[in-house]
């Protein structure tokens, strides 16, 4: 597992106001007085809203007479090509919001911030971009107009500084309409025929509902309601506007979820009948690959199938022992055009979201599960890319095809690997010589090239909830890794790095996966960490991935692996998507870019776009508006794949609260797995669940928290507890829908090392006195 990389030179320079000495974004030179490029003058448009007239923009490289008059003509042929519209005396990018804004706050991120969008958008226009709001700070701050969830607000927008989130930041200039807060909760009756409101979040609190506003609700149904009087003296009271269903039903888990996290999960009825009267590709601009068996590889429960491999020696005189891997991939860009009902709502989702008990796909079924799904034994139009590969793994070249193919055999992971390892069934006997084993040879020669790579190798089991057919827990498990997911794991990443250089090549924009190195900060972090492990990590700014394997060797096979993985795994950055290539620092990758599940991710599609443009396949490639755009479409998607992953998240832990919350009083095999000044996070590794010990909880003497340690030990006895540390609990309270645990510890804190106790005896650090508050969840990350 590992997230993923951020330019080893830093973050490039942009024009200032004055611009004379200013590099461009790209880091090219800006000669003063002389007309910049098309890109930098593009992306100095896009970082300067407030400049953007033809005047304030001459102003700030330092033109005149013909540089004057050769900007107008380049900026007239930005209006022409749809890269630039006019807006008053300003130019701005085709769907970028306008220096002063109205917006609606609607949703909070991952990390509590305040979520606006455009009070009004017109639909062709795609989906509305995301504004981070900034509550005014500085010595007023007292007299700045404080917003909240519901409310309408005026704001001055600015370019996001950070890549990953919101494409914009907002600082409201005035609250223009107080909202009703909304929510969700379920519904407990009372007496007399009102109700109760409970929370389903941690933070949340009882609501009381008079009889006349509980809209037919029942005991127990998840209902969205509007908070309506909050008074000094009693609970709030709140009217149900919408009753969901039943919490006890076999969704309700992660339809909690779906609607706290703001997940669009229901197709409009324009999006359906797009869909519905979509019909068979045509051959036009297709090559007929039909004849070559390629075959799909997945889950046994996948419902859509949206890449297929294929492995032959390669006959060249010029490449002795190499092989032609050939990858697959369902052409969604064919049915998914740009500005499309279905294109518009897949950018508003973003990305397909799995949970449990139900996948919220990003596609509608009918193109999902249906006409983009390598069906065994139908005809599907692909876009495929055919590597070929050295036998010391190096990869010699590749070309990009539109195809149509038809699956030879749909197998799974389980069924593939079993005919590997000898124990072929009737479906995958009759495939094995010629189908099986030259992708497993495949495997092997590009296990050489990766190996030689060296990707960040983090230890990190991925746990699946096994559902009863009520929705409930049956059993939490580890599924075994198997080579056959590695294979198709190289594959597609080897199809995503052809992607990348392809479209580098023909000198096409386009989404990339980038994944930033660890900052000096955090990685400052972990040396202290290590070194109180013996565990010495290399300094400087030219980290790679193999610095950190070779942490993680040293720790395999002792009492602190699991720790060291964890810590490892938090001084990792997040992966996101951007248009600028920094790089993929955990794949060890210079160009990766997502190419290989466009029914799940948009960014894919974005990909498949440019390709098919770029290379003159056909219909369905990218449109300038859309290059213009991909600042704004990166954000996005990437704050959605944070939603799909914090909703993901929370399903799980109410799934398993739920599970446990009959177990109260039992005791439980746990892993230290965060350390606060608040207490304990542990981890119960039979079931991948999170729960917390108040340091009060801890035992009577007084914990001193030491975070170069990771550790929490008592001032008197020397005992303590660290990350790490097998422990025994006992479940407290279980708190189904806020998905929270609550321990109280039974196993005695162990002896803290030596440079702990001295630790104590130098004095206490900066922040080191415990406080009763909540601390914070370890984070995750996706590759």
């Amino acid at each position: 597992m590992t997230r993923e990389p951020r330019s080893r030179s830093g973050q490039s320079r942009r024009p200032g106001r004055a611009g004379r000495d200013a590099p461009a974004a790209d880091d090219t030179p800006i000669i003063h007085g002389v007309v910049p490029p098309r890109d930098v003058l593009l992306r100095f448009i896009a970082d300067h809203p407030e400049q953007a007239s033809k005047r304030e923009i001459a102003k700030a490289f330092g033109l005149k007479g013909e540089a004057r008059v050769e900007l107008k003509a380049l900026l007239k042929s930005f209006e022409e090509d749809g890269l630039l519209e006019k807006r008053r005396k300003s130019l701005v990018r085709p769907g970028a919001l306008p220096p002063v804004a109205v917006l609606d706050i609607t949703t909070r991120d991952v990390d509590g911030e305040l979520i606006g969008r455009p009070a009004e958008w017109l639909d062709d226009a795609g989906v509305a971009p995301a504004v981070l709001i900034r509550q005014s700070g500085g010595p007023r701050k007292d007299k700045a107009p404080v917003a909240g969830l519901g409310d309408r607000v005026l704001a001055k927008i600015f370019p996001a500084k950070e890549r990953g989130g919101p494409a914009y930041t907002g600082r409201v200039i005035k609250v223009l309409d107080k909202k009703k807060n909304s929510g969700m909760g379920v519904f407990r009756s009372m007496p007399g025929g009102n109700g109760r409101i409970l929370p389903i979040d941690r933070r949340g609190e009882e609501m009381d509902v008079d009889a006349e506003f509980t809209a037919g609700a029942k005991d127990g149904d998840l209902v969205e309601i509007d908070v309506v009087r909050i008074g000094r003296f009693g609970l709030p009271r709140a009217q149900i506007k919408g009753v969901i269903g039943s919490v006890a039903s076999e969704k309700a888990i992660s339809m909690i979820a779906i609607h706290a996290h703001g997940i669009p999960y229901i197709f409009p009825d324009a999006v359906i009948r797009e869909a519905e009267a979509a019909g068979p590709a045509s051959m036009s601009h297709r090559e007929d690959w039909r004849s070559l068996p390629l075959i799909t590889i997945d889950p046994a429960d996948a419902k859509d199938h949206d890449d297929a491999v294929h492995a032959e020696p390669d006959t060249s005189p010029d490449n002795p022992g190499g092989v032609i891997v050939t990858v697959a991939i369902a052409d969604v860009s064919y049915y998914v055009r740009p500005k499309s009902a279905l294109d518009r709502e897949a950018l508003k989702r973003g990305n397909s979201v799995y949970f449990p008990d139900r996948v919220v796909p990003m596609l509608p079924e009918r193109i999902s599960n249906d006409l983009c799904s390598l069906k065994e034994g139908v005809d599907r139009p692909a876009l495929a890319v055919r590597m070929v590969f050295s036998k010391e793994g190096r990869k010699a070249g590749h070309t990009f095809h539109r195809v149509m193919m038809k699956s030879a055999a749909k197998l799974s992971y389980q069924q593939a690997q079993a005919a590997i390892d000898g124990a072929p069934d009737d479906k995958t006997g009759p495939i094995l010589e010629t189908i099986l084993k030259p992708l497993w040879e495949a495997y092997r020669i590009m296990t050489i090239g990766r190996n030689r790579r060296q990707p960040l190798e983090l230890d990190m089991p991925e746990r699946k909830i096994l559902l009863k057919p009520d929705g409930t827990v049956d059993r939490v498990f580890v599924p075994p890794r198997l080579d056959a997911h590695k294979l198709i794991e190289e594959m597609m990443i080897q199809a995503n790095v052809s992607a990348a250089e392809t479209l580098e090549k023909k000198k096409q924009v386009l989404v990339y996966r980038v994944h930033d190195a660890p900052s000096l900060a955090k990685q400052e972090t972990l040396r202290e960490f290590l070194q109180t492990l013996d565990i010495s990590l290399v300094k400087g700014g030219n980290m790679r991935s193999n610095h950190f394997n070779g942490v993680l060797a040293k720790a395999k096979d002792t009492p602190f692996e699991q720790m060291v993985n964890q810590m490892v795994l938090r001084s990792q950055s997040q992966a996101i998507y951007s248009p600028e290539n920094i790089g993929h620092f955990g794949l060890n990758l210079m160009k990766y870019a997502h190419f290989t599940s466009p029914i799940r991710r948009y960014a894919d599609l974005i990909v498949h776009r440019a390709l098919v443009g770029s290379l003159g396949l056909g219909e369905g490639g990218i449109t300038p508006d859309e290059e213009a755009a991909l600042d704004d479409i990166a954000a996005e998607i990437s704050t959605f794949e944070r939603r799909a992953m914090a909703a993901e998240r929370d399903t799980v832990d109410r799934l398993i609260a739920h599970h446990l919350a009959a177990r109260l009083g039992e005791e439980f095999d746990g892993r230290v797995s965060g350390v606060t000044k608040a207490g304990l996070f542990v981890t119960l590794p039979e079931y991948g669940a999170d729960g917390f010990v108040p340091i009060s909880m801890l035992g009577q003497d007084y914990f001193i928290y030491d975070e170069a340690h990771q550790a929490l030990s008592g001032e008197k006895t020397g005992l303590g507890y660290r990350l790490g540390d097998e422990v025994r609990v006992k479940l407290a309270e279980a708190v189904p829908l806020a998905g929270a645990l609550r321990f109280d510890m039974v196993s005695e804190g162990r002896k803290m090392p030596t440079a702990v106790r001295s630790f104590h005896k130098s004095g206490r650090r900066k922040g080191s006195a415990p406080r009763r508050q909540p601390g914070t969840r370890p984070p995750r990350g996706r590759r």
